[in-house]
């Protein structure tokens, strides 16, 4: 065999081989993609609620924990001592000004008053003779019938005796006095306390406080405000996020124990000049009427100071708002319905809903129900959307937990 007959049975040998070669992987192909599962579905849009930023301006409320006390509490005590004859009200309950409360045993105060009327009577005799006299001798002595001696004897006398009278009356007057202390009268309209004494009781200094008369209009509310959030006030005046009423002159409302409103509101009258050295809280007084006697002293309330203003505020949902390494933020979404996660900068808390200070502006779309179930760039369904901001179409969010402080 000759050597180019040698090359071509090589040559159709190798196309033989490469032939075979290519169908096998063609067949390995043809077997691999038959058997690999098709492509999944496109994922589904997510559904989510949303609401739109509009900015608006919106009334803001701050509420603290207080305290009520009586604008006017006195202590009624007993001024002279003597034996406690009877306790003539009821306690626990309304007493009116100049009202009976207590009569102490009067016989020994009106046998004092007695004796010293009898003394001037006494002293004003006296006084009648030595005038009478001074005015005997003092035409005798300008004679020489009398000495000078005389009429100087007779002027000190009718001295002595004038100066005797206005004393017994100082002594009457102390007795009349004394004797009108065991009459003891209330001074004020208000709520008295239980008697601290029992009848039969000697009064002395010791054990003089019988009971104490409260007023129950009108009442202080008095609530603490704490430096730090006097200082955060104070910032957020000064950056114009918050309004104050003219002349600080907020409308304060009270809300009891079971979470209603007290029927009249109120103005703070008081504040404090300096800090509590032990708190570092600033002490302010609130004044409302309380004609009912509805609020009591020493009874624990929430005030609500109604008039400040937070301009072109922007609210969102507090559940709209999450919080991860790098900050608060939140998920919006884009012109092409897709998800993209937005930092923002938080205020205080209104209600349910939280301020934003920086990071959206108007026509933002925030998702407000769904955001767990998202991740940036997907595709969402807005299966309800607020066209505004929630306190623009719920006023009744307006005013909840105060964390805005002055």
């Amino acid at each position: 065999m000759t050597t180019a007959t040698q090359a071509d049975s090589l040559f159709v040998t190798l196309r033989q081989a490469f032939t075979r070669l290519t169908l096998a992987l063609a067949t390995v192909m043809l077997i691999d993609a038959c058997s690999k599962p098709p492509p999944p579905p496109p994922k589904p849009a997510t559904e989510v609620t949303t609401v739109t930023v509009t900015p608006h301006d919106t009334p803001v409320t701050m509420e603290y924990v207080a305290q009520t006390e009586s604008a006017d509490q006195v202590n009624i005590q007993a001024r002279v001592s003597g034996f406690l004859d009877k306790t003539l009200y009821v306690e626990g309950e309304l007493v009116k000004k100049g009202q009976v409360l207590f009569l102490m045993d009067q016989k020994p105060f009106q046998a004092q008053l007695d004796a010293a009327l009898a003394a001037l009577t006494r002293q004003q005799a006296a006084m009648q003779v030595a005038r009478a006299n001074l005015a005997r001798v003092k035409p005798l002595s300008e004679l020489n019938a009398l000495s000078k001696k005389d009429l100087d004897d007779a002027t000190g006398q009718f001295e002595t005796s004038s100066a005797s009278v206005e004393q017994a009356k100082a002594a009457v007057e102390t007795a009349r006095l004394n004797l009108s202390y065991t009459t003891i009268h209330s001074p004020l309209t208000g709520l008295a306390d239980a008697s601290l004494q029992q009848d039969g009781t000697y009064i002395h200094m010791e054990n003089s406080l019988l009971t104490t008369v409260s007023a129950m209009s009108p009442m202080w509310v008095n609530f603490s405000v704490s430096e730090n959030e006097i200082q955060n006030y104070r910032t957020e005046v000064s950056k114009g996020r918050l309004k104050p009423p003219s002349k600080q002159d907020y409308e304060v409302e009270v809300i009891q124990a079971d979470g209603s409103l007290f029927s009249h509101k109120g103005h703070i009258t008081f504040t404090a000049p300096e800090y509590n050295a032990e708190t570092g809280t600033f002490l302010l007084r609130v004044t409302v009427d309380n004609p009912n006697a509805i609020l009591r002293p020493n009874q624990f309330v929430r005030v609500r100071l109604n008039g400040a203003v937070r301009p072109n505020a922007i609210l969102v949902p507090q559940r709209a708002v999450l919080k991860g390494a790098t900050g608060h933020f939140v998920i919006v979404v884009d012109k092409e319905n897709k998800a993209q996660i937005r930092n923002v900068e938080v205020g205080p808390w209104q209600g349910d809903n939280w301020f934003i200070n920086q990071g959206l502006v108007a026509g933002d779309v925030v998702v407000v129900d769904g955001v767990m179930r998202l991740s940036p760039g997907a595709t969402v369904k807005i299966v309800n959307n607020a066209v505004k901001s929630p306190a623009a179409t719920d006023p009744a969010s307006v005013g909840g937990s105060g964390d805005t402080k002055k």
